[in-house]
Formats: C-alpha cells, sequence, structure tokens
C-alpha cells in the first residue's frame, strides 16, 4: 500500500473536483494584476510619448489601450473576487460534508477518542482553511508569479540588464521573503491551532456545565481556564502579527532597491543612445508597479502555515479506522418484521487486548416477544445494544437477524432493522415535528399522533402555542426530563423497526407517568421483537423472556419479580 501523501496535498486533492469554477478565478485574479501592471506601464509611455508632440496617430492606440486596460483590470477584479469566492465556498461546502461522512462511520464508539470542542474546531474552523488554501494562498500566488513573469520578460525585451536584475529582485520578494515568513509562522500556527482548541473546550465545558461549576464554586476556576487559553491566542497573535509587519517592511526595501537598479541601468543605456527615453520611463514604472501583486505574499505565506496545520489535524480524524467496516458485497436484510435474533458465543473488546466487555454471551430473541436484559452498571448491557446495532465489532462469536450474519451486512442496513431508542439519545435543536421526523421523514400526521399518544406527549404538544412546530433548545433544554424522554420513546416508536430497542424508556419519569407509558410500550410492541435494556423491576412483568447479565456474562437466573428486586432465582439445571 502506497504511503498518504502530505496532508496539504491531500486536502488539494479534495479541492481538485472544483478546477472548473477555479481555473477562471485564477485567471481572473492574474489577469488583473497583469492589467494593473500594463496599465501604469503603457500610461507612462503614453505621457513620455506625448511630452514629444508626436502626431496623434502616433498614440492613438496607446489612448485606446490605456481605456481598455482600465475598464478591464475592474472587471477581472471584479471577476476574480465572484469567481474565486463562488469556487473555494462550493469546495469548502463539498469538503466539509466529506469530513462529516468520514466522521459518521467512527460514531458512537470511534467519537470519543476526541474532545468534543476539538472535534467541533476541526469540522469547523480547520475545514475552513480550505477556504483560505484557494482564496488567501493559491490566487495570490498565481497572480504574483504571472505579474513577475510578464514584468520581467517585457524590461528583459527593453534592456536585458534591467530584466536581469528586476527579475532577481522579484524572485527575492516573492520567494524568499514569504518562505521565511513560513518557517517563523510554521511552528506559531500549530500552537495557536492547540490554544483554539483549548479555548473551545474550556468554553464548552463553562456553557454546559455553568450550573454545576456554580454550585461547587468551581466557575472561578473554570472562568480562568478560559481567560488563559484567550491571553495564550492573544500573545500567538501578536507575535504573528509582528512577522507579518517585519515581512511586510522587506517588501518595499526590495521594491526600492530594484526601481533605483533599474532606473540607474536604463539611465546609462540611454545616455549612451541604446534605450529611447520612452523606454526608460516604461522600465522604471514597470519596477515600481510590479512589486504590488507581491505584497500579499508574506500574508499568504502565514495563511499557508495555518492551512498545514489545519490539515495534519483533519488528517488525524480522516486516518481514523471506523470501528466496524461494511463488507464489500453486503447481504440484505429483510425489510419487515418481525424478526428474530439470535446470539451465539459472542465476545467484545472495546480495544484491543482489554478485558472483554462481553465474554460468551448467548441469548436469542425470538421473533414477535419481548425480551428484558437487566444487569448492573458495567454489565455489559450498552455493549451488547452497541454490537447488536453494528457500532461495535465482535471478536467472536455470531449475532444472527432474521437468519442473516450481522458480520455479512452493512451497518446502515443493520440499523434500519435493529434501532429504537438508546440511552445516549439527543433531541436536535429544533423543532418538535422535525426531532420525530428524523425516524420517519415521510410519516403521516396521524402516525405521527399516534407514536406522540403511545409516548404520553400529545396533551402537552396540542396545548403549546406553536404545536408541533414548537422549538425545542440542544438536547432539549426547553423541555423537561420527562418530557424529553417520551419525546424520544415516540421518535422510536414512530421508527417502527422489525427489531425495537428500547434502552431505559421510563427513565427521568415520575411513578405515575412510568406506569402509564409501560401499558402503553406493552400494546405498542405486542407482536414485535423487542429488547428491552432496564433496572427497573416494574418491567420485568412486561417480559416474555428476562436475560440477566452480569461482568459480561448471562447469568443463571433472572430478578425475583415477587420481590421487585434484583434477588436472583436459581434456574433448574438444564432451563432456558
Amino acid at each position: 500500500m502506497s504511503p498518504e501523501p502530505h496532508p496539504t496535498l491531500r486536502l488539494l486533492r479534495y479541492l481538485v473536483p472544483h478546477w472548473q469554477r477555479l481555473l477562471p478565478a485564477a485567471l481572473a485574479a492574474a489577469g488583473s494584476e497583469i492589467a494593473a501592471a500594463a496599465l501604469m506601464g503603457t500610461a507612462a509611455w503614453l505621457i513620455t510619448r506625448a511630452a514629444q508632440q508626436p502626431p496623434l496617430t502616433s498614440v492613438a492606440l496607446a489612448i485606446v489601450v490605456v481605456r481598455v486596460l482600465a475598464l478591464g483590470r475592474g472587471l477581472l477584479r471584479y471577476a476574480d473576487r465572484l469567481l474565486g469566492h463562488d469556487g473555494a465556498l462550493r469546495a469548502v461546502a463539498g469538503f466539509r460534508a466529506q469530513v462529516y461522512e468520514a466522521l459518521v462511520p467512527l460514531a458512537p464508539s470511534g467519537l470519543p477518542a476526541f474532545r468534543s470542542g476539538d472535534l467541533l474546531t476541526r469540522l469547523v474552523d480547520d475545514v475552513d482553511a480550505a477556504q483560505n488554501l484557494l482564496l488567501r494562498v493559491l490566487l495570490p500566488v498565481v497572480a504574483a508569479g504571472a505579474v513577475a513573469v510578464a514584468a520581467t520578460g517585457t524590461a528583459a525585451a527593453l534592456l536585458p540588464g534591467a530584466g536581469l536584475l528586476l527579475g532577481v529582485m522579484l524572485l527575492l520578494a516573492g520567494l524568499l521573503v514569504p518562505v521565511l515568513v513560513l518557517v517563523l509562522s510554521r511552528r506559531a500556527a500549530h500552537a495557536e491551532k492547540e490554544a483554539r482548541t483549548e479555548l473551545a473546550v474550556a468554553g464548552l465545558d463553562v456553557t454546559r456545565g455553568a450550573a454545576d461549576l456554580a454550585a461547587y464554586g468551581a466557575l472561578g476556576r473554570a472562568e480562568e481556564r478560559v481567560r488563559r487559553a484567550s491571553e495564550r491566542i492573544a500573545r500567538l497573535e501578536r507575535r504573528k502579527a509582528l512577522t507579518g509587519t517585519l515581512a511586510t517592511a522587506v517588501t518595499p526595501l526590495l521594491q526600492a532597491g530594484a526601481t533605483v537598479g533599474v532606473a540607474w541601468l536604463a539611465l546609462r543605456a540611454h545616455t549612451v543612445g541604446e534605450l529611447p527615453a520612452v523606454h526608460l520611463t516604461v522600465l522604471v514604472v514597470l519596477a515600481l508597479v510590479s512589486f504590488e501583486a507581491l505584497g500579499p505574499l508574506p500574508a499568504a505565506a502565514r495563511w499557508f502555515a495555518e492551512v498545514q496545520a489545519s490539515a495534519r489535524r483533519l488528517a488525524e480524524v480522516m486516518d481514523v479506522p471506523p470501528p466496524v467496516v461494511d463488507p464489500s458485497a453486503p447481504v440484505a436484510l429483510p425489510a419487515a418484521g418481525p424478526l428474530d435474533v439470535e446470539i451465539t458465543d459472542l465476545r467484545v473488546r472495546h480495544r484491543l487486548g482489554g478485558t472483554a466487555a462481553l465474554d460468551g454471551v448467548s441469548l436469542r430473541l425470538p421473533a414477535g416477544r419481548r425480551v428484558v436484559l437487566v444487569g448492573e452498571s458495567g454489565s455489559g448491557k450498552s455493549t451488547l445494544i452497541a454490537a447488536l446495532m453494528r457500532f461495535l465489532p465482535y471478536e467472536s462469536g455470531s449475532i444472527r437477524v432474521g437468519g442473516r450474519e450481522l458480520r455479512d451486512c452493512a451497518g446502515a442496513d443493520v440499523r434500519r432493522a435493529v434501532t429504537g431508542m438508546t440511552q445516549d439519545a439527543h433531541v436536535f435543536r429544533g423543532t418538535i415535528r422535525a426531532n420525530l421526523l428524523l425516524a420517519r421523514p415521510d410519516a403521516t400526521e396521524v402516525q405521527l399522533r399516534e407514536a406522540v399518544g403511545r409516548a404520553r406527549l400529545l396533551d402537552w404538544v396540542e396545548s403549546l402555542p406553536d404545536g408541533w412546530d414548537t422549538r425545542v433548545g440542544g438536547d432539549g433544554a426547553g423541555m423537561s426530563g420527562g418530557q424529553r424522554q417520551r419525546l424520544l420513546l415516540a421518535r422510536a416508536l414512530l421508527a417502527d423497526p422489525p427489531v425495537l430497542v428500547l434502552d431505559e424508556p421510563t427513565e427521568g419519569l415520575d411513578p405515575e407517568t412510568a406506569a402509564a407509558v409501560l401499558a402503553d410500550v406493552r400494546d405498542a410492541t405486542r407482536g414485535r421483537t423487542t429488547l428491552l435494556v432496564t433496572h427497573e423491576s416494574r418491567w420485568l412483568a412486561a417480559a416474555d423472556e428476562v436475560v440477566t447479565l452480569e461482568r459480561g456474562r448471562v447469568v443463571a437466573g433472572r430478578p425475583d419479580v415477587r420481590r421487585g428486586g434484583p434477588t436472583l432465582l436459581t434456574l433448574p439445571q438444564g432451563e432456558p
């Protein structure tokens, strides 16, 4: 397998498909800068020639050229901005989607490797670096290179010595200075990315945990952490500004040296009759204006250093192997149920060489029956659900749904057949209707009302001023805990999968509402293959079968429902 290219080259590779929009922008940028330099050179020739009082016909063409260049420069500059931003924004939008697609296979078990604030910074700020690479690095470099080549060629045609001197000075200003800026900025760019990540993480902690921080008197320490991160960013920004200022000062010095040197060579040539006066003026003006296009290059070098840091951070995300890889030729799962689920001698580890979270688990969910899975925290209940929904790979053993081995099926197909309400289910910032339609985008109003009614939430929804279009905050911040839980339950019921998974469906509900929801869930899951994960004994009476997990194994027995507690009743020898 060939090694992956440099992260910055990989970033460019993702943007190459948009070359048809970006190439006209690059040509317009180069044309605009060349037109600006040509306008000044032609104007200098026209003024000098007009001072000689020639016939009007001898300068008529130059007058037309000046007008064309003046108008063309503005039009090309507008086209450069319009086409450049349009192409860059489209390219970044496509690239952001690719980064998101790379993150999807990591969810949910692969994402904890990244801190939430850090991951958000990579998805937003680091992806935007692709825009900076196009607009603030590549386009200025193309324009500066075009002007340098055109100016050097024109000067060499008029006076070879002047062309050589101007080319050397342009090379120093366009290559040496940006390279020095890049070297000085590279380390600072990486440090600034880390500081901004720390600020994002600290800010997210303060925002989400403000109530707990205030309750425990830790708000001041959290704010101090944010303040230190902000001060570090400010120091790095000042250092970056100092580097840019010094580089900006060097370019005018090279410009002045080139102008003086070209003027001296041109005067010598004019004195001995080798160079007409009009060409002398053109050379001096050309040497002066050709450096204008090189002005953005030090800033482009700083941006490029930041792009390199962002490209490395994005490569770290996109190179993480997904926990579960789909087969090359997946087997289709039945689209309708009920389906039976058979788990045989299942062994799952969260990391290679670690302790087995599930060690030889075997159980069966018969089609159309309800199985309740109980066990203490850490017993492996969530791991079993993750493996069943194809979020985690299993080291050995077998999971068969509807007679198909899950290893042979695509993850998306598995989750269409096996899904429901997980313990960490998320309420999205949006309307109640939008949160429900995630489960079934084509659901009718009747189906929405039925699902919400079964979750005992219909009266509350219809009492709201905006009804179904009421907006809830991020993760249900605008709802009570019970309302949030019932909305998630309604979404699971609306999905109507062949195998329904409900993880703690009544957590956070008061006893009366929980009992009502229990009755509704019993009705809604009648005749459906259902796995209920809970620690509450009230659900045991609703089960057709009960499976108890302890330290990653199925134990022989079941909770004593008569006592309503976790005591295990020993099963007779050979009883399932």
